[in-house]
């Protein structure tokens, strides 16, 4: 591999302009094709086999009405309640919303809370009415027995007179008129009894059915108690993810109107949702790399270079990734993770080929000949580097989720791409570049003295060296204590995935949020939507009772604040609810109502089911497969690394120690992640509106990358500790020499990953903001706590154990020569063989000289 790369950098030095061209093209067609046939990225997230899409597709089949993308507006007028000629305004914004494109409906917040106070009225009319009417048949009961007692009374009293022999008397003859007018008047009450009796029953099942359901909707309302602030929905006729963008913002671009009338208008975050991917955190952040770059090379052409190579490459990965996008969905998540990863690696990589160029340079190697030899050496570790790095990232497959394997391919292609733009256009502009690329005061320095002493010593650095290994069970307690105390708050880590409370605070989405939570309850923000089927459809009149015995067990459950009915299909086989939580939809109380309605479905009668779907039930499944998926992933990860870094160090133990300084790194990254995003640490310093649960995505993603840059570190370090004991230093002497030589390096594209990855904390995207932080602190404590502090101390105490491996393993692994200890040989030879050719064709001359003068 090095020979090969040696040729490849000897080549596109030679035709630099030729190499620098075929990349313009190349970005050229990416770009043409990007333009033609890509598509908006979309935030929609599918799971193959998920619960939620099932029950949100039969919903849809049942519901037709109830299918689609549902956001959330709220107006409000600060000053006071919503006026006679604001509601007008309203109103016909709302018939403007309708017009929309996409839009399949609009909620009148005002037409709706007059239906639930006209519900409310009617159902306290007809308790009012109820009881009347009972009253009345109470009354009535009570006349038929007296009536009964009185006509029973007559009857004895006019047998008793017949007994007596006084059966004609006057007392006994009106008793004979007035017994039957008394039965007739008594079997009319009897009859109106009868008949009101049915119509009572009916009338109080209707009031219970009419209760039950006023009961469990528990005041819901859509115009707070003060009448200032309208919740309103609106529908679309797909998933609000799935919108083109422009189609979507459309619908705040039509509310702006309502701002001439007093009012501020506010959407939910899932319409407001952003997908640029580059804002000015990123900016600043790529600004701080080129500043480590300058202070490294020296020479302002010199820094641009690995600035041009990580755009190059980033550029050509991304654009690739979004002419695809006429194959396939891209989430909008996929091109930030892309981009970050990119500009990162691609300044490293190209540091790496210029940082070796330079030092030969100095020491006196011909331009062309260095150019080629760093591109066989440094950019032999670059290749296994970044395939480690495209191993993490690939892996992401494995996890059965094709958000990940999505997120995963794309930046592993893109890495891919800077690697290749690293070999290659790297070499190209060095050619260009010529001498310039060591800067005047550097090449005074060398003319003032040695090529040694010219090129930077280290041995600032070299005395961390030497104190970490004087005192390396000292280093390895501070170090482990250090991290573990950073590490402490992952053990509180909580997946889910963010809501309108993650926004920035100024946001539209955050106030909308904060004024549904504040007048309307906090679980308004994140319904879930109940579904309950039957194999039988139901008859008319069961429907209501139906809709109050299902609406009743689950309001029941704990955690709920009111359950709302609010469809059933056409054949009457299906009931919709909204199930309105008492907490906000990353609460750990909704998720645990989550897990109760789940369970009450298991405990239905025979021929009901009951299946929940909506935004929260999705983010809270998403979070529980990502986490499931995590293990395989881990284990695949770990278990290719480790062959990989066996085949670069030759040893057992330098893989498995890295391997552990990783899973340390990990943890301080997540500590970290927790702390803030969680916890609420800095939180006013980190623009984190208010702490929540973290992006399920995040613990796999991280450590996917934080794996591939770890072992990058590992290597740009260990490898030069490696090579100088293949040279004859001994393992303790060679840990000092070799840390000598690659700190700078490691040092500083340490410094540049963190400035990369600290300008996405204040990204765009709300949910690539942790995954920002988590990199940033992960590359800081694994670049110079665990690479340059921890594992020099290790090395020290493991000394000569630290490069064993079993011969019979030795023999397996391939010998990738990362040092090109293999390449200077073949060179080498080379150089003789010319030497040897050189010197016969001399001697060959010298005797045809001497012989024609003799002649």
């Amino acid at each position: 591999m090095a020979l090969f790369l040696y040729r490849v950098g000897r080549s596109t030095a030679r035709h630099a302009w030729l190499t620098i061209v075929a990349w313009v093209l190349v970005l050229a067609g990416l770009g043409g094709a990007m333009a033609t046939v890509s598509t908006p990225p979309t935030s929609a997230i599918s799971i193959p086999g998920a619960k939620f899409q099932s029950v949100l597709s039969q919903l849809g089949q049942e519901i037709p009405a109830a299918a689609g993308g549902i956001g959330t507006i709220t107006i409000e007028n600060e000053n006071g309640p919503i006026t006679a000629a604001q509601r007008v305004a309203i109103e016909r914004t709302l018939a403007d919303w309708e017009k929309a494109p996409h839009v399949k409906s609009v909620m009148n917040p005002f037409a709706t809370q007059k239906q639930l106070d006209d519900s409310q009225a009617k159902v306290t009319a007809g308790q009012k009415e109820y009881k009347d009417q009972d009253w009345k048949f109470q009354q009535g009961q009570w006349l038929y027995a007296e009536g009964q007692k009185d006509l029973a009374a007559a009857r004895t009293e006019l047998a008793n007179l017949e007994k007596s022999g006084q059966g004609q008397s006057e007392q006994a003859r009106v008793l004979r008129y007035e017994i039957p007018a008394r039965e007739k008047g008594n079997a009319g009450i009897l009859a109106q009894l009868n008949a009101a009796e049915p119509k009572l029953a009916a009338a109080r099942v209707q009031l219970a059915e009419g209760q039950g359901l006023l009961g469990v909707t528990n005041g819901a309302r859509f115009i707070n108690a003060d009448g200032s602030t309208a919740m309103l929905q609106i529908q679309f006729d797909t998933a609000i993810a799935q919108l083109d963008p422009a189609i979507r913002l459309h619908v705040p671009e039509i509310g702006e109107a309502l701002a001439k009338d007093g009012l501020r208008v506010d959407y939910s975050a899932d319409i407001l949702q952003t997908r640029s991917i580059v804002g000015i955190g990123e900016v600043i952040g790529f600004g701080i790399a080129a500043a480590v770059l300058l202070v490294m090379l020296g020479s302002l052409i010199a820094a641009g270079l690995p600035l041009l190579v990580a755009l190059i490459g980033v550029g050509a990965g991304l654009l690739g990734a979004m002419a695809a996008t006429a194959f396939f969905e891209m989430n909008s998540m996929t091109p930030a993770l892309a981009l970050m990863l990119g500009l990162a690696v691609g300044i490293d990589y190209a540091l790496f080929i210029v940082n070796r160029h330079r030092q030969q340079l100095l020491d006196g190697v011909a331009l062309q000949h260095s150019i080629g030899l760093a591109t066989g050496t440094a950019g032999n570790a670059v290749v296994v580097a970044g395939t480690t790095v495209v191993i993490a990232l690939g892996a992401l497959t494995v996890s059965g989720l094709p958000i990940l394997a999505q997120m995963g391919l794309v930046a592993a292609a893109t890495v891919a791409m800077t690697v290749l733009v690293a070999l290659t256009i790297t070499p190209a502009v060095l050619s260009l570049m010529g001498r310039r690329v060591v800067s005047k005061r550097t090449w005074r320095r060398r003319e003032a003295a040695t090529a040694e002493a010219a090129r930077p010593s280290g041995r600032g650095s070299g005395r961390w060296a030497v104190l970490v290994t004087n005192r390396p069970w000292r280093a390895i307690v501070l170090t482990v204590v250090a991290i573990g105390l950073l590490a402490v708050p992952a053990l509180s880590l909580r997946l889910g995935l963010p809501d309108g409370s993650s926004e920035p605070k100024d946001s539209s989405a955050f106030h909308s949020y904060t004024t549904i939570e504040k007048d309307f309850g906090a679980g308004a923000n994140g319904p879930i939507i109940a579904v309950v089927s039957f194999d039988e459809p139901l008859d008319k009149a069961e429907v209501a009772g139906m809709q109050n015995r299902n609406g009743r067990a689950l309001f029941n459950l704990p955690g709920v604040e009111r359950v709302v009915p609010f469809g059933v299909s056409a054949d009457r086989d299906t009931l919709a609810f909204q199930v309105v939580p008492l907490e906000g939809p990353t609460s750990e109380s909704t998720t645990a109502l989550v897990h109760e309605i789940d369970d009450l479905a298991e405990h239905l009668p025979a021929g009901t089911k009951l299946g929940i779907t909506g935004q929260t039930v999705a983010n809270i499944e998403i979070s529980q497969r990502l986490a499931g998926a995590l293990p395989l992933y881990v284990a695949l990860v770990v278990g290719l690394s480790l062959l990989l870094l066996m085949a670069v160090f030759r040893s057992v133990l330098v893989p498995l120690m890295a391997t552990a300084g990783f899973l340390l790194s990990v943890a301080a990254s997540f500590g970290a992640v927790v702390a803030v995003y969680q916890w609420g640490w800095l939180g006013d310093l980190l623009q984190v509106s208010r702490p929540g649960p973290i992006m399920p995505f995040m613990p796999t993603l991280l450590i996917g990358v934080l794996f591939g840059l770890a072992m990058d570190y590992q290597m740009f370090l260990v490898s030069g500790m490696h090579e100088a004991r293949a040279h004859g230093e001994d393992s303790r002497t060679a840990i000092r020499t070799g840390f000598r030589h690659g700190y700078k390096v490691v040092a500083a594209a340490a410094l540049i990953m963190i400035a990369v990855f600290a300008g996405f904390i204040f990204a765009h995207l709300t949910m690539i903001r942790p995954m920002g932080l988590g990199l940033a602190i992960g590359v800081a404590v694994d670049a110079f706590l665990v690479r340059m502090t921890l594992t020099p101390a290790v090395l020290h105490l493991l000394g000569d154990k630290a490069w064993w491996i079993p011969r019979w393993l030795d023999r397996l692994l391939p010998d990738l020569d990362v040092e090109g200890t293999k390449l200077r040989t073949h060179l080498q030879h080379e150089a003789d063989a010319e030497a040897a050719e050189s010197t016969d064709h001399e001697d060959e001359r010298a005797d045809e000289l001497v012989s024609a003068g003799r002649a």
